[in-house]
């Protein structure tokens, strides 16, 4: 199975792994997602990222590989409860929080390939709006 995805954002085209080892259950969970079509948008409380915001929906998922500090390029998923279920892409310096304050998400997919457009993709969600996202996994 394979654990490389390819990502379409916006005009970009990116590439990046699923950590299994690190986050076994919630890879598990992207991967049934598969292919996930959906659109990014800015972040609001967090610093420089872009989500997606999956409403309430709830994934049983333990804390797995969990942080409230991802570094560019690092996805984190957060599986719903205190806040709403989402999916976060920092491309820059980032405290992952909400309206009810700081969270843990699970860093779960690391970007291997186009990091170097991730901050161009930031200001470009944050200036111009929202921007589709793509996510196959590799054959």
């Amino acid at each position: 199975m394979s654990s490389v995805v390819d990502i379409e954002a916006g005009p970009f085209r990116l590439v990046a792994r699923l950590e299994d080892e690190l986050a076994p259950r919630t890879c598990a969970a992207f991967r049934a997602m598969m292919p996930y079509d959906e659109r990014l948008i800015h972040v609001r409380w967090s610093g420089e990222g872009c989500w997606i915001p999956m409403g309430d929906q709830i994934y049983d998922l333990p804390w797995e590989n969990h942080t409230c500090y991802p570094q560019p390029g690092q996805f984190i998923f957060y599986p719903g409860g205190v806040s709403e279920t989402e999916i976060l892409l920092p491309y820059g310096e980032v405290r992952f929080s909400s309206k009810f304050g700081q969270l843990p998400g699970n860093q779960f997919l690391t970007v291997t390939d186009g990091i170097d457009k991730l901050r161009e993709l930031g200001r470009l969600t944050l200036w111009e709006g929202a921007q589709a996202v793509r996510f196959r996994l590799r054959a």
